[in-house]
Formats: structure tokens, C-alpha cells, sequence
């Protein structure tokens, strides 16, 4: 007898955990050193949480043995609510507050909240792919609008426009954008806006990395030009800033005009209540995180590891021949052009195979994140520099092969 998956899995799929990290993995129990630039997880590359929020992780445990209220805990939920009520956001409040087990849970949540089989939804290219898999996933239909590489990876305003149709019901940002790690201007966030507005859509706001950002770049919350107008979620939580990855606490608010999304609001309260509630020992990190001392600070100033790494592995990729990188403004990655013209690739799935099994280090090829044509990689920079430069020179090497094949 066979049993096969479900065919809602046919189109579904998370590179960043697909078929080459199988490889990887494979390689390593041969004894084969991997480094392992695939996911940001900056436990692995020796980044710890601040030792208070440890702490007040610690203490609560003892009374973090039985379930919660299904939306999470309330000191959690409040905190959040005053997190974005201090950025001017007079709408958050605690009732419209849901913790998840990381914000990926809570994503898949608000998709399958919200689609209906053949609803589309416009999401970013290139994107994290959990949204579009969470969305098929849930029988909607992904039209991706592109982001503009040559204009810092900003969205493009007219290709959003033109893939709106009257099966549209929401529209996912993503900013500070993994993989590219483009911040985006004011002026086009209020341009989305007015979109959403004019056709009725739901925005979706996922700003995970919103404390993560480099030299001048200035993080806008998708909410704070929201109010009064069409009701925007926003998704953050502790993974990234707070170097929790493993503790999978996140959040989900909405705010600004929720009058109309009543039925979707109880939609969202079914199922959370289904899921029982959240990772309750993680929930008691979040109100010392947000409330507590900002480390994150000294990690993206000149002299701080994330803002050195980013200089050097981005310096190193922009110097190869061949190769474009745009500068992240924010989050972790970098997600270099091949030049179609110096690097025949056909299939960047091969391309980044092939890397690994040459120079024993994991990528993810650029299609990975809905990119519709295979000339990216991205690559995560959060090794100390002492590993991050040999591995650009090993990358740099690999391409130098290449071209001369």
C-alpha cells in the first residue's frame, strides 16, 4: 500500500530547508564539515539572548506548566499594544493582540483566516516563502509583484497596480525585506496604502527585522500611516532582534479601521483557540525584551558584529566580477545578481548544489524566494569575519571557475 501527501502540497515548498540543505545534511553525516549560510539563525554563529530576558524566562517557569488564554498572555499581549501605542498608534490595543509560536505560525493562521480557494494575493518577489506557502497552502492564488533591484529593491508601485484584480482580497510587505534587505521609503508605503484603500485589500505587514537596520536607513511600521484608514496586521516577535530564534515567540496586532473585518477577526479567534495557545515560558520574555535595554543597538553601529559582517561580506560580493549586490539597509542577507551575460546558469537549484559540494558551504538559490529568474543567491552574514572572508574567497573562487568553463 502507498500513501501519498496531500495534494495541497504540490506546489508548496521552503528552500530555504529544501532539497539542498537533504544534501548538506547528507555530506555532514560523512563527516564533512558544512557551514551553514541558509536560515538566520543567529544562536548557531554566537549571538545570545540578553541575559535578562533568560532570566525572567527562568523565574516564570514554575508558573508556565499549564495553558494560557488562547490569544497568549495578557503581560505579553501588553507590552506589544504599548510597543506600537508609543509609535503613535492609538488603535493598538491588548484585545487585538495574538501571540504565536513564532511569527510563521501566526502567518499561517492569518492566511488560512482569510482564503478562500481561488482568492489572490499579491506578495512580494522576491519574498520570504513561507508566505506564499502559507497562502496556496490555503487555496489562495499568489500574484507576486516585483521589487525594482535597480532602485534599491523598492517595490514597484505600477507592477503592484497592474495585478490587481476583483479576486484580490490582501497584500503582504515585507520591510525590512528578507532576502534583499531593502528598507522601504515613506512615499511608496503610502502609495500601497492608497492602493489598499482604493481596492478594499487587507495589508499584511511583516517587519520582523524592524530594529535591524544599517548607517541611515529609518524603519516606518506599515501602522503608523494606517490609522483611520484601512486596517493593517502587523507581525514582529523576538527570533531576530532578540536572538531567540529557538524560544519561537512572535505576534500578530491589527490596527487601524477594523469596523469591516469583524467576521475575519473571529475567524483569527477560532483559530487560535485551536491551537490551544502559544510557547507560554517564551511569552514572559516578551515584556522585558520590549520594555528592557535595546542590545540590538550595539550590534548594527560601526564596530558592532552585524554592521562589520554586513560591510565585509557585502565589499567581498561586489567586487567579483560579474556580480551586482545591492547594500541591505536592514535585516541579515544579501542577495547578489550572476550577470545572465558572465554566468550561464540554468538553473540556480544546481548552481548552489554544486557550491556546496565544491566549497562545503549552503546557500539558497535566488527562485527559492519566488525570484522569477535564476540570477540570485542569498547569502546570511552572520559569521565572525575570521569565517565570513575565506568563505566569500571561496565563493568568489568557485564563480572565477566558472567563467572560464
Amino acid at each position: 500500500m502507498q500513501i501519498r501527501k496531500s495534494n495541497k502540497l504540490a506546489n508548496i515548498c521552503y528552500e530555504i530547508r529544501g532539497p539542498v540543505l537533504k544534501e548538506a545534511v547528507r555530506m555532514e553525516e560523512e563527516g564533512q564539515r558544512i557551514l551553514k549560510l541558509n536560515i538566520g539563525n543567529p544562536a548557531a554563529f554566537g549571538f545570545e539572548a540578553p541575559d535578562e530576558i533568560l532570566v525572567d524566562v527562568i523565574r516564570n517557569l514554575p508558573t508556565s506548566q499549564g495553558y494560557c488564554e488562547s490569544k497568549g498572555l495578557y503581560s505579553a499581549r501588553k507590552a506589544v499594544m504599548q510597543k506600537y501605542q508609543a509609535m503613535g498608534i492609538k488603535s493598538a490595543d491588548v484585545n487585538h493582540v495574538w501571540m504565536g509560536n513564532g511569527v510563521s505560525e501566526l502567518i499561517v493562521m492569518a492566511m488560512q483566516g482569510l482564503l478562500n480557494d481561488g482568492d489572490e494575493i499579491l506578495i512580494p518577489a522576491p519574498d520570504y516563502p513561507l508566505w506564499t506557502a502559507a497562502a496556496t497552502l490555503s487555496g489562495g492564488y499568489v500574484k507576486h509583484y516585483l521589487c525594482d533591484e535597480g532602485a534599491g529593491w523598492q517595490p514597484d508601485i505600477n507592477d503592484i497596480r497592474s495585478k490587481i484584480s476583483n479576486k484580490t482580497k490582501a497584500i503582504v510587505i515585507i520591510n525590512p525585506n528578507n532576502p534583499t534587505g531593502a528598507v522601504y521609503e515613506k512615499g511608496i508605503l503610502e502609495s500601497i496604502i492608497n492602493l489598499a484603500d482604493e481596492h478594499n485589500l487587507l495589508i499584511f505587514s511583516d517587519e520582523i527585522y524592524d530594529k535591524i537596520l544599517y548607517d541611515d536607513a529609518q524603519h516606518i511600521p506599515t501602522a503608523t500611516l494606517t490609522e483611520g484608514r484601512a486596517p493593517c496586521i502587523t507581525f514582529g516577535g523576538l527570533s531576530k532582534v532578540y536572538r531567540t530564534a529557538g524560544f519561537r515567540s512572535g505576534w500578530m496586532v491589527i490596527t487601524g479601521d477594523r469596523a469591516g473585518i469583524s467576521d475575519y477577526i473571529e475567524g483569527l479567534d477560532i483559530l487560535s483557540s485551536m491551537r490551544l495557545c502559544a510557547n507560554v515560558p517564551a511569552q514572559h520574555a516578551v515584556q522585558t525584551a520590549l520594555g528592557g535595554y535595546q542590545s540590538i543597538n550595539e550590534l548594527i553601529i560601526p564596530g558592532g558584529r552585524f554592521y562589520e559582517q554586513r560591510k565585509v561580506a557585502w565589499e567581498a560580493l561586489d567586487s567579483i566580477p560579474g556580480v551586482h549586490c545591492h547594500k541591505p539597509e536592514g535585516a541579515l542577507y544579501l542577495f547578489p545578481r550572476l550577470d545572465p551575460k558572465i554566468y550561464k546558469i540554468k538553473n540556480d537549484m544546481d548552481l548552489v548544489l554544486q557550491f556546496l559540494r565544491e566549497e562545503k558551504v549552503l546557500i539558497v538559490q535566488g527562485t527559492g524566494f519566488n525570484w522569477p529568474t535564476p540570477d540570485h543567491v542569498r547569502f546570511v552574514f552572520l559569521p565572525h569575519i575570521e569565517e565570513l572572508t575565506p568563505t566569500m574567497e571561496r565563493f568568489a573562487a568557485f564563480l572565477g571557475r566558472l567563467r572560464k568553463r
